[in-house]
Formats: C-alpha cells, sequence, structure tokens
C-alpha cells in the first residue's frame, strides 16, 4: 500500500469515523514532500541454495519481485547467517527449543482446564468454547519455537502497513500500490529459520513466506522475529476480513498501523482495539504517514490518538509502565523506522511475547466466564435455612401430633396399671370395640395428605431458592434441578416413615415406683374385698355382728382406690412428657435425615462443586489472590 497513495473519492471523508479527527483537514492539504519510493527490483535472497540450517519443510518462493544474485552472495551470506544464528553448541540440523512458560502461568493453565472439566456438566459449549480455544491455542503454541516471536502487521486500508512491511523487510516484499485492497493474502517474513512450524500454524503457504534483505545490522536487531502482513481489515471483500480475525487469534503480537485520516475509525477501534484492551502488553500502534503533517499537526494527532486508546482501555506504555508502544512514523520517508526497528528488536530479544499473549488471552476467557461463576457474595444453606426445612418435614408427618400421641397412650397404660379394678373394667368395656394396637394413627384423611404433601413440596421449594441464592444463572438451576430430583417421592417416603416410627408393640417402659403403686391399689381392692366379705357374713349370720371394722375396711379401700390413682396419675405425667417428648424428637430426627438424604444432600454437592469451580477460576484470574472469597462454607 502506498503511503502517498489514495483514491480521488476517499479524500476528504471517513465513512467509518466515529469522530472527525482534528488534523484530517490538514492531512489532506499538506503535499507530499518527498516523491514515492522506487520499488526495488530484487531481493538478495532469491534463488539461493537453502544452508544447513534451513528447515527443509519451509518453501521460501520470492517469486517475481526477488533479484537474483551471484554464487559468491550466496555463499557468503550463508555462512554469515550460519554464524549470527545458530547458538553456541547447538546442532543446525535439530528442531528449534519448544517454548516454555514460567510456573504462575503453567498453574493457570492447569486451573483454567481443571475449571473447564468440572464445569462440562453443567454449562453448555458455547460458554465454554472461548476458554476451550485458549487452552487449545496455548498448548499449540508451547509446543513450536519458543525462540521466534510472531508479529503480524494490520491496518485499514490506505493505512501503508505495507510499505511499512517492506521498510522493515528492507526489500518489496508485500505488493503497494493504488489498488484496494491491495494485500489479498497474508504475507510471512522471518528474520531466522525455524520458524516453519510457526508459520503452518498460521495456515500461510510457502509461496506467501518471504527472507528480509540480509545485512548483519538488522538481522542481529531483528533475529528471531517472524513479521506477517495481513490483509486490510476493512476490506470489501469477505474473506479478507476473515483472515484477519483468523490470525490475529493466532500471533504473539501486532502492530496496528493507522493514518491521520482514519485513526478513530469505529471499526478499527470498536471491532478490533476495544476487545483487545487486555492485549495492550503485545500491542504496537502505529501513526504511519506523519509526513503528510505539518508543523506540530503530528504531535496533535497523536496525542488525539493516545486519547482515544485510553478510552477503549487500552494501557499505554509510558514511563515505565507495561501496555501498549505508541510511535508515529513515514513508512515512505524513513521518519520513525529506526524507532520502530529498537523497540521490535529489544520486544523480540526478551521472548515474552508468546507467554503474555497468552496469559491475555487467559484474561480475555476469565473476563467472559466471569458471569457464570463469580457472584461477589456468599453462598450456601445457613444453619437457620435447613433447621427451616426440618421443622417443615416434621410439620408434614405430624410429628407434634405424633408426640402428644405417645404422651397420652404412656398415661393411658398407667391409668390402666394403677387405676382401680373397677375402673379398668369400665375402660376395658369402652375400649373393647376399638382395635389397640399400641402404634401411633396412620393419615388416611385425603385432605389431611394433600396438606402433608403440600408441606413438602412448600419445604423443598424454600430450600432450594434460598440454596440457589445469589447463585450464577447455571449453577442456580443446577441447584433447583438437585432439589427438585430428591423431592420426587419424599412425600411417600415420609407416609412411610410416620407408619414405622409410632409406638413400640410391646410393653411400654414403667418408671421404678410403678410396681410399688400397682402393689397399694391391689391393697386398696384388697380391704374392699375383706370389707365387704364380712359385711355379708355378718348379714347371713356366719360371723357375730360388728359394723365398725368391715365398713372402715371398705372405707379406706374405696377411698384409698381414687387416691392411689390419682397419686399416680400425677407422678405419671413427668414421664409420659418425656417419652412423647421422645417420640417427637424420633420422627423429627428421621423425617430430617429423610430430607438431608434426598434433598439437602445433593443440593450441597451442587454447591460444593461450585466452590470448587469458583476456587479455580480465582487461581485462573491474574488477581486470584482472595478470588476465592465469597463463596459460603455453609454448604454441608
Amino acid at each position: 500500500m502506498g503511503a502517498n497513495a489514495y483514491p480521488a473519492e476517499n479524500s476528504g471523508r471517513d465513512t467509518g469515523s466515529r469522530l472527525q479527527p482534528p488534523h484530517a483537514r490538514l492531512a489532506e492539504e499538506a503535499p507530499h514532500q518527498c516523491p514515492p519510493r522506487e520499488t526495488p527490483a530484487s531481493h538478495p535472497a532469491a534463488d539461493a541454495t537453502p544452508d544447513a540450517d534451513h528447515d527443509s519443510s519451509e518453501a521460501w518462493d520470492d517469486g517475481l519481485i526477488a533479484r537474483r544474485v551471484t554464487e559468491a552472495t550466496v555463499a557468503a551470506l550463508a555462512v554469515e547467517r550460519a554464524s549470527a544464528f545458530e547458538a553456541p553448541g547447538r546442532d543446525p540440523g535439530s528442531p528449534p527449543a519448544p517454548l516454555a512458560y514460567d510456573g504462575p502461568l503453567r498453574s493457570r493453565l492447569d486451573a483454567l482446564r481443571e475449571l473447564v472439566g468440572l464445569s462440562r456438566t453443567r454449562l453448555d459449549s458455547r460458554t465454554l468454547a472461548g476458554a476451550g480455544r485458549v487452552l487449545d491455542e496455548a498448548a499449540a503454541r508451547r509446543r513450536l519455537s519458543g525462540r521466534h516471536t510472531v508479529v503480524a502487521i494490520a491496518g485499514a486500508t490506505g493505512s501503508g502497513k505495507s510499505q511499512l512491511f517492506n521498510t522493515l523487510a528492507g526489500v518489496a516484499i508485500s505488493e503497494t500500490g493504488v489498488r484496494r485492497p491491495t494485500t489479498a493474502a497474508p504475507i510471512a517474513c522471518s528474520w531466522s529459520d525455524g520458524a516453519a512450524g510457526l508459520i503452518d500454524r498460521l495456515g500461510i503457504p510457502g509461496r506467501q513466506r518471504r527472507r528480509p534483505l540480509q545485512s548483519p545490522e538488522a538481522e542481529a536487531q531483528l533475529r528471531g522475529l517472524v513479521l506477517v502482513d495481513l490483509p486490510d481489515h476493512d476490506s470489501a471483500a469477505v474473506q479478507h476480513r476473515e483472515q484477519v480475525d483468523r490470525i490475529l487469534k493466532l500471533v504473539d503480537a501486532v502492530i496496528w498501523v493507522v493514518d491521520p485520516e482514519k485513526y478513530a475509525d469505529a471499526v478499527l477501534h470498536e471491532r478490533y482495539l476495544r476487545p483487545m484492551a487486555g492485549h495492550a502488553e503485545v500491542m504496537f500502534v502505529v501513526l504511519n504517514q506523519v509526513d503528510r503533517l505539518p508543523g506540530e499537526a503530528a504531535d496533535q494527532v497523536l496525542d488525539d490518538l493516545r486519547r482515544l486508546l485510553d478510552e477503549d482501555g487500552i494501557a499505554l506504555g509510558e514511563y515505565g509502565e507495561p501496555g501498549a508502544t505508541v510511535l508515529a512514523l513515514s513508512a515512505l520517508t524513513g521518519q520513525g523506522i529506526g524507532e520502530l526497528r529498537e523497540a521490535l528488536g529489544q520486544f523480540v530479544a526478551e521472548r515474552g511475547a508468546p507467554a503474555r499473549r497468552v496469559a491475555a488471552d487467559m484474561d480475555a476467557a476469565a473476563a467472559e466466564l466471569r458471569p457464570v461463576y463469580a457472584n461477589g457474595r456468599r453462598t450456601g444453606l445457613s444453619e437457620q435455612a435447613r433447621e427451616e426445612f426440618a421443622t417443615r418435614l416434621a410439620e408434614s408427618v405430624g410429628a407434634t401430633a405424633a408426640g402428644e400421641a405417645a404422651e397420652r397412650a404412656w398415661l393411658r397404660n398407667a391409668n390402666r396399671a394403677c387405676g382401680t379394678p373397677w375402673l379398668r373394667l369400665w375402660r376395658w368395656y369402652q375400649d373393647r370395640g376399638e382395635p389397640h394396637t399400641g402404634r401411633l394413627p396412620v393419615r388416611a384423611q385425603a385432605d389431611e395428605e394433600a396438606t402433608a404433601r403440600q408441606r413438602v413440596e412448600q419445604a423443598v421449594r424454600t430450600v432450594s431458592e434460598r440454596a440457589s441464592a445469589g447463585l450464577p444463572a447455571p449453577w442456580a438451576q443446577a441447584v433447583r434441578e438437585a432439589a427438585a430430583r430428591g423431592s420426587q417421592g419424599l412425600s411417600e417416603a415420609l407416609d412411610a416413615l410416620a407408619e414405622r416410627s409410632g409406638l413400640p408393640s410391646g410393653r411400654l417402659p414403667r418408671p421404678g415406683w410403678w410396681p410399688a403403686a400397682v402393689l397399694v391399689q391391689a391393697s386398696m381392692t384388697l380391704l374392699q374385698v375383706v370389707g365387704g366379705l364380712w359385711l355379708v357374713g355378718q348379714i347371713v349370720g356366719v360371723m357375730a355382728p360388728n359394723l365398725g371394722v368391715p365398713v372402715l375396711l371398705m372405707l379406706c379401700g374405696i377411698v384409698g382406690g381414687p387416691l392411689v390413682e390419682w397419686g399416680c396419675r400425677m407422678a405419671a405425667r413427668g414421664p409420659a412428657r418425656r417419652y412423647g417428648q421422645d417420640a417427637e424428637r424420633q420422627l423429627r430426627e428421621a423425617a430430617a435425615n429423610c430430607g438431608r438424604a434426598r434433598v439437602l444432600d445433593p443440593v450441597a454437592a451442587e454447591l460444593l462443586r461450585y466452590q470448587e469451580v469458583r476456587e479455580q477460576y480465582g487461581r485462573v484470574v491474574r488477581t486470584g489472590a482472595g478470588a476465592g472469597a465469597g463463596v459460603g462454607a455453609g454448604v454441608g
């Protein structure tokens, strides 16, 4: 793309801009001080025989723009490249050393892999697609050369990115001109051998691979650089934009080339720069064609570009802070090219761009996943919620009524044992028509069963709502589904539990004073019998008349029997109450255990699973220290 070649119909307007650059008019009115550079007619590496250290899988083809050189020049360049590129002690034919990630980045990748594995059954594949792509691309990049850094040059139509590409390479590799779009396919240029695998990963064929102008100074400065010239990101051809989007996801860094007319283009900022704000550390933003701006206009446009980048959320690498490098240059006149070369050389020499790119991709994936993992509040089931759930289940099985029935049964048994024979005979006559099972009454009425079922459903619904409160939508749905599955058949299980948890079929427990009370009651009955027989004997003349003694014995028996019964009844209230409370407690515990096994345990399992993935998510994000906070501990 020529820096001074613009279609006449595009001059003076920018239909895609979100704001009018303050010096666009100055750029139009400024005369071109320098004539177009003469396109070099050849490439110094053309028709060169393969070097000893050249990767056999790389098929370099300089095409028609290459120039032929003498065999002596080729041999000299081969010796010079071998001595410059090969590390001491390294076998020229050996494959390049793979990329190595540092400990923190490996830990984050492991945490992301664990996070995706734990979430596959809870989240749909589309939600996890971004994280899966980051893992795949990180693994693919790790297997390739760690000595090379792949940098893409991207820009809009007419920004001059291809001319900048040629200027950095020192030879006309990428075609420039007034035809739009000029760059139809990505072109790769490598400053050292061993980068074939990286270029293959980008899908760039051998005919689109080039070598830069061979010079010891340039090779020493940019050794390890793989530069890729991309098609225009605003090209009218859809396949060009698709290639740009695909390759931008695979390169280690990117140089965005903008011009004074379209540096504020909405497509650039909204589609690329703003979404890639987290990749500022592997980003260069170059204001090209500053030779078209008169006076201090270049500084003003550059300041306005920095302002737009700041609005996009892109950190600027100024004053020693990590961030994007912003430069102003002219690929046509060479102004600022040396500064860009120096910045690129230092950037490539650090060999940290691939890891920083992976880390930035993980940050973007973590930010995308934040709504499904982070909730900012404690979650779980409180002790109060669990107690209320158990209380509702106890009410549904009638635990209170069962306890009262057990208390009445104990008192009735005490009355039968300690009551007077005449009252016991009367009660036997009244109760002989009633079945005596010694068990709790079973709820048989349809309305009572319906009411109990509604109570159970309400209890499950309440506990699931409390457990899922504050959870991200997928995990809240998983908690509700676990509670719903556990509630199936819960009412029937509680009914069967109520039937089994009745009074024992054998004799009820008796306190220690019970035999003495029975003996006293029997004595009172014996006094009545003796007194009565004595009176009968006197009446029939068998015994001598003496009314005082037999009457006294009968009165003692008649009065003493009810007194003993009343005393036993008073003494039996305490044991009967405790017996009823024990029966109620046992039924409550049985209902609570049934509800815990069927509902609370599955819900707690989902909450624990969420807590685990939340902790893994905290390890994935860069500010992972304490990121797992906010997950409640009350999930058991």
